[in-house]
């Protein structure tokens, strides 16, 4: 499996998270934190069942900050693909919610309002909600962003890791994994891969000590 990485100095901050505590989800395990509200762009506090389609819930945790995701130069990033995987995912039943966690940053691109802005100028499908203290982060053990989880009906886990093995150029992917990995969930065929390797920029969690 071989995932193109972006040509720029932020790889740097494609670091492991500090974090070892952090759950590695199994596919098969149940939706975490599945009941917890966030703060959706629209003002709503919904739980991620509640946003779960009739076959399923693909969780994305994404910022408006990293370079993977919002892109830099020599690469697209991700986020440009957004509003086509969020239709996508809608026409397959399946909900949509792109996750905020980046509570160290706040006050520097990552805020509430940061947020809404950012939904709009880029036409993101679905919901994008702020993870207050990085909670359902640390339920799901994300530790990039992107990083990506696809549950089924049953809200299991079926398939998590990378959108595409290509961030730097849309036009230049050759597997698209999750879409794949969607179109067979909902077929009720085999997914593989069901796990891919994230890359990305780690999420900013506030120290430990200091959650409340």
């Amino acid at each position: 499996m071989i995932l193109k990485l972006v040509p720029f100095a932020a790889l740097a901050l494609l670091t492991a998270v500090p974090h070892d505590t952090l759950p590695d989800l199994a596919i098969g395990t149940p939706l975490p934190a599945a009941d917890t509200k966030m703060k959706d762009v629209s003002g709503k506090d919904l739980s991620l069942k509640e946003m779960a389609g009739k076959n399923g819930v693909l969780v994305v945790f994404s910022c408006n900050t990293c370079p993977f995701v919002v892109g830099s130069e020599g690469s697209e990033g991700w986020e440009g693909r957004y509003p086509e995987l969020g239709a996508f995912s809608q026409r397959k039943g399946v909900g949509v919610v792109f996750v905020n966690s980046n509570e160290a940053k706040r006050d520097a691109g990552d805020s509430f309002a940061d947020m809404q802005e950012r939904y709009k100028a880029y036409k993101y499908s679905g919901h994008y909600v702020l993870d207050a203290n990085s909670v359902v982060a640390d339920a799901f053990g994300a530790r990039t962003t992107p990083h990506v989880f696809l549950f089924n009906k049953d809200l299991r886990l079926v398939y998590k890791g990378a959108i595409d093995d290509n961030v730097a150029s849309a036009s230049a992917v050759k597997e698209k994994w999750l879409m794949n990995a969607m179109t067979n969930m909902v077929e009720g065929k085999a997914i593989e891969p069901a796990t891919t390797r994230n890359i990305g920029c780690s999420i900013k969690r506030i120290a430990v000590e200091h959650k409340h």
